[in-house]
């Protein structure tokens, strides 16, 4: 990267920073420095270091715990393309990786009010609720919420498949064709972050689809807690002309 005399003094640190990473100076996982200390190393001053660290932090290439220091993020074990309707089970296996499945909780019950939005369920509909822990190689993953419109499923309905979206094709006739995403993150909870085995810290990113069949029924609502230093998302985007 070539500078010259306009060039703001945190976009030099910024490419330091990232060299020390490319050269393995920087370790994934790695505590920074002391701000005092790394801005001594860097020969800039800590209001230059912390515009630097703000701008990694957002590019998700640092991550920063309160209390505790700010921390070179570890690459992400799974990738996947948010434009690409995807299984977990299809991700985990993707990588090598043996999926399973840890069922917590399973029944018919009232829905909330989201879910009614987004499955369009009238008043008295239930939905079967599946709570499970998505494992790869034995080691938690995701934690999934499923929901599903009652009247598409028999009384006697079991999650027999890791996969739901073939669970619901071989037991229910009902196939997805697509699905409407949306990705947000949160800090760390207090129940889902200890059952994930998260860091003290680590924030979840939560990714919330809604499935439509071929018909374009609301099918299928899911919400999946995903360990953030584990999986990311990418989305291929062209200009239209």
């Amino acid at each position: 990267m070539n500078y010259n005399y306009q060039t703001p003094r945190y976009l030099v640190v910024i490419e330091q920073i990232k060299e020390k990473i490319r050269d393995g100076e920087l370790e994934p996982g790695e505590r920074l420095p002391s701000e005092t200390e790394f801005a001594k190393q860097l020969q800039v001053s800590r209001n230059t270091l912390r515009e630097a660290l703000r701008i990694l932090e957002e590019e998700h290439i640092m991550i920063r715990q309160h209390g505790i220091g700010t921390f070179v993020n570890k690459k992400p074990v799974f990738t996947g393309g948010i434009e690409e309707l995807f299984s977990i089970t299809d991700m985990i296996e993707r990588e090598g990786k043996t999926p399973g499945t840890e069922i917590l909780f399973t029944d018919f019950v009232e829905p909330h009010g989201d879910d009614r939005k987004e499955l369009s369920l009238d008043q008295d509909d239930l939905v079967h609720l599946v709570k499970r822990i998505r494992t790869a190689d034995e080691s938690p993953l995701v934690y999934c919420i499923d929901k599903i419109p009652a009247y598409l499923l028999s009384k006697e309905y079991k999650l027999h498949e890791e996969s739901m979206l073939v669970s619901l094709e071989q037991q229910a006739n009902v196939t997805i064709s697509y699905a409407r995403a949306h990705i947000e993150t949160m800090g760390y909870h207090e129940e889902i972050s200890d059952i994930l085995k998260c860091e003290q810290g680590s924030p979840l990113l939560i990714l919330k689809q809604v499935h439509y069949d071929l018909s374009d029924r609301p099918v299928l609502y899911s919400i999946n807690f995903f360990k953030s230093d584990q999986i990311s998302f990418n989305v291929f985007r062209k200009r239209p002309f």
